[in-house]
């Protein structure tokens, strides 16, 4: 089953850049393009896309407000130059299925569709970090004893430690010398252990038993 996409962002080599990512994926395609949040609301009612991707800056209507009549009927995932905690946190209680970067790169973006369609949240690391550093503070639990249960191997350990670090998959796999194929099966595993659904809650539990550097 494809993805059908729709790219809302006022700068066009932003869009083609996307355009071309997203369409070299057997599982998705484009189907529209919006430069500003009236079209990609008119667009959306039109085409019935799967996904839309909004950034925030845009003329008229800005991404937050059209996450915000979108979702939850469409999937949004908010992609933008700009990680401000304000704008992730008004996203995420607009309804955003994910809160991405530009700058983290073509594999987070496909991550990021595929995470919406499977109903899950994706937040890119470097935000997810900061935002958990925030919220643990002095809280944070000292590292657990040599007795206390952890239901993960050694090896899950080591990727959930990199995952609570803001490294991607890929990033992962480079750092382990490992595919990035099997860093994804591997968090899928450890999601499956926590009770998780998505990589904030493997960096939380993390940060909350003391695996995560400070």
């Amino acid at each position: 089953m494809t993805t059908r996409i729709l790219i809302a962002d006022d700068q066009a080599d932003i869009r083609s850049g996307f355009r071309l990512i997203l369409d070299s994926q057997p599982d998705m395609t484009v189907v529209g393009e919006a430069a500003d949040g009236e079209t990609a609301l008119a667009l959306a009612a039109e085409l019935s896309p799967d996904v839309v991707l909004a950034d925030i800056r845009m003329p008229g209507l800005d991404g937050l407000e059209v996450t915000r009549r979108l979702a939850p009927t469409t999937r949004v995932v908010v992609v933008t130059t700009f990680d401000m905690d304000d704008y992730v946190h008004t996203a995420l209680r607009h309804g955003a299925c994910g809160f991405l970067l530009k700058r983290s790169g073509p594999a987070l973006l496909i991550e990021g569709v595929r995470a919406a369609m499977a109903g899950d949240t994706l937040i890119s690391p470097q935000i997810t970090v900061r935002l958990l550093r925030g919220l643990t503070g002095v809280t944070r639990q000292a590292p657990p004893s040599a007795s206390a249960p952890n239901p993960l191997t050694e090896r899950e350990l080591e990727i959930a430690r990199l995952v609570a670090g803001g490294l991607t998959n890929a990033d992962i796999g480079a750092r382990l010398f490992i595919s990035a194929g099997t860093v994804k099966t591997h968090v899928a595993n450890i999601q499956a252990k926590l009770g998780t659904s998505n990589r904030v809650g493997i960096a939380a539990w993390a940060w909350a038993n003391g695996h995560a550097s400070a």
